[in-house]
């Protein structure tokens, strides 16, 4: 799958049978770390790109360009596909269609677009509000022209009014969304399990769960997910969460005069952050610079090496 582009890459893990379930990453490390781990994709969050890059709360302050930035960064560190946070899509109609276009040049394999008023908030957060349903559905429609007219991405749709109207309005603007084009949608926020079964039995299509530590929506096990048809789930806070964890006992421990406990040794960050695939490739150009070939006519020379 290698030759494939994100995009593509995507689709064919879509296809394949079983839930997909992956975690959240905020920076081009933690992608990493996911890749390195074995998971299939990954989700750029919004809230943990926010949280990481500006020590801001993920309530709208965060720019359409720091979100790019930091999303080629992440993209270009890795061969999975990595899905985007777009929140509102940064404007109106003709934004919505630039931010898709450049989320697919950046290397995302798909972004989500919300229906949130700006500024937008964490779905599991109070305060927030929804657009009203013909400018939701512009956004929606906007992102999939985007994707017709050449950007090589998939669309997810997340609905946030099931905390503003109901859970029947959330689920009646997913269908819609579905209806428009959007590859994946997306209801955020079920309180219940009985909520996330009504919404799975009431959309077709590919359906995605967000899984938060102490969120509003229950954190039920792989298989129930599968079996109430949802085809996503990702856990986009996991990363961040055990991160600033990690770092605030580390921190207190040298505060104190003790020594942090668990660190890394030397060797295993080294090997996490690259160094490993970056001296045999400097090892390569050393050999390249030492070749001298063996029946060379002057001016002439054959700088053919082994790259393996």
């Amino acid at each position: 799958m290698h030759d494939l582009s994100p995009a593509t890459k995507l689709k064919k893990l879509l296809e394949q049978p079983g839930l997909l379930v992956f975690p959240g990453c905020h920076d081009a490390i933690s992608a990493k770390l996911c890749e390195q781990a074995g998971f299939d994709s990954a989700f750029m969050s919004g809230f943990a790109v926010s949280a990481s890059l500006l020590a801001q709360p993920d309530t709208g302050l965060i720019s359409y360009a720091e979100l790019l930035d930091q999303g080629r960064n992440i993209c270009s560190a890795v061969s999975i596909p990595i899905w985007g946070d777009g929140d509102t899509g940064f404007g109106n109609a003709i934004n919505i269609k630039r931010t898709v276009q450049g989320y697919a040049q950046a290397g995302f394999a798909c972004i989500m677009l919300e229906d949130q008023s700006a500024p937008k908030r964490c779905g599991h957060t109070k305060g927030k509000s929804v657009v009203e349903r013909e400018e939701a559905f512009l956004r929606i429609q906007a992102a999939v022209d985007a994707r017709n007219e050449g950007a090589d991405i998939l669309v997810m749709a997340r609905t946030d009014a099931r905390a503003t109207h109901s859970l029947e309005e959330a689920i009646y603007r997913a269908n819609v969304f579905h209806e428009i084009g959007a590859d994946i949608t997306f209801l955020e926020a079920p309180e219940s399990m009985e909520e996330m079964h009504q919404y799975c039995n009431s959309v077709p299509g590919y359906k995605f769960a967000n899984l938060i530590e102490h969120g509003k929506t229950p954190l039920v096990s792989h298989d129930q997910l599968a079996e109430m048809g949802y085809k996503i789930a990702v856990y986009p806070l996991t990363l961040l969460n055990v991160s600033i964890l990690a770092m605030q006992t580390a921190l207190s421990a040298l505060k104190n005069s003790e020594k942090p406990s668990p660190v890394l040794g030397f060797d295993e960050l080294t090997k996490a952050v690259g160094f490993q695939d970056y001296y045999r490739e400097e090892q390569r150009y050393v050999q390249i610079a030492d070749f001298k070939p063996k029946n060379s006519t002057k001016g002439k020379k054959s700088l053919s090496v082994n790259k393996s």
